[in-house]
């Protein structure tokens, strides 16, 4: 079942007089659990894609199908209502908040959503835990290693139990050992009905997704089922 439908997306940026075309006529559908990597050198238009993927950005042409919401017609309010309901995010650099220790910033999302004390509480250790890093959740981002603090951020991104994990270079910051650890943890994932889309400019990282999807100057050049990983 298709998750994510996109047609004749375009998103167009103006840099003064200079009118920026980062993503032409872009097609692609991407089904209920599949894993699927998005490639593609600097300026491609990749971490765009995801953006417009994950509401966090419009198109400026095309329509987009989220779950069987037609997002383009949206307000803006109902968007973000849309993002936070299916959506869950993981970024390069983490983005956690400093002062908050790890369950406080897993439990971010679910203040948004209205959850009380107790529950949010609860949802937040389970998160976690499903990261392995249970004894860690009173500890602050700068007690924890890179990778400790991407599981955090991780178990931030699930804690919602979203449908869908938006990953824009998840292991760029980390080393080789880590990285892998990471991959293997979005496996795990995968594995638990959850659909992946990691933007990724390393081939060993997008070889892990079922499916890779490559950009070139803002469109589809490449749209392949990959053997990968994830099969293994």
């Amino acid at each position: 079942m298709e998750i994510i439908k996109m047609e004749n997306i375009a998103k167009l940026y103006k840099l003064g007089q200079v009118q920026v075309e980062a993503l032409k006529n872009v097609s692609l559908s991407i089904n209920d659990k599949e894993f699927v990597s998005i490639m593609g050198p600097s300026g491609s238009g990749k971490s765009t894609l995801l953006n417009v993927i994950g509401c966090l950005d419009r198109a400026t042409g095309g329509t987009y199908e989220l779950a069987g919401n037609f997002v383009d017609k949206l307000s803006d309010s109902k968007m973000s209502e849309i993002r936070n309901m299916f959506i869950g995010f993981v970024f390069q650099n983490f983005h956690l908040l400093p002062r908050m220790n790890a369950k406080k910033n897993v439990e971010i999302p679910l203040i948004y959503r209205g959850i009380n004390t107790k529950r949010r509480n609860e949802l937040a250790e389970n998160a976690l835990e499903m990261v392995g890093l249970k004894d860690r959740m009173h500890h602050l981002p700068s007690q924890m290693s890179g990778g400790q603090q991407q599981r955090v951020a991780i178990a931030r991104a699930i804690v919602g139990n979203p449908s869908i994990i938006l990953a824009d270079e998840p292991t760029g910051a980390l080393d080789t050992k880590t990285g892998e650890l990471i991959m293997e943890l979005f496996i795990k994932l995968n594995r638990k009905s959850m659909t992946i889309v990691q933007v990724t400019h390393a081939e060993e990282i997008a070889e892990y997704g079922s499916r890779i999807i490559r950009l070139m100057d803002g469109e589809i050049v490449s749209d392949e089922i990959n053997g990968g990983k994830i099969n293994v």
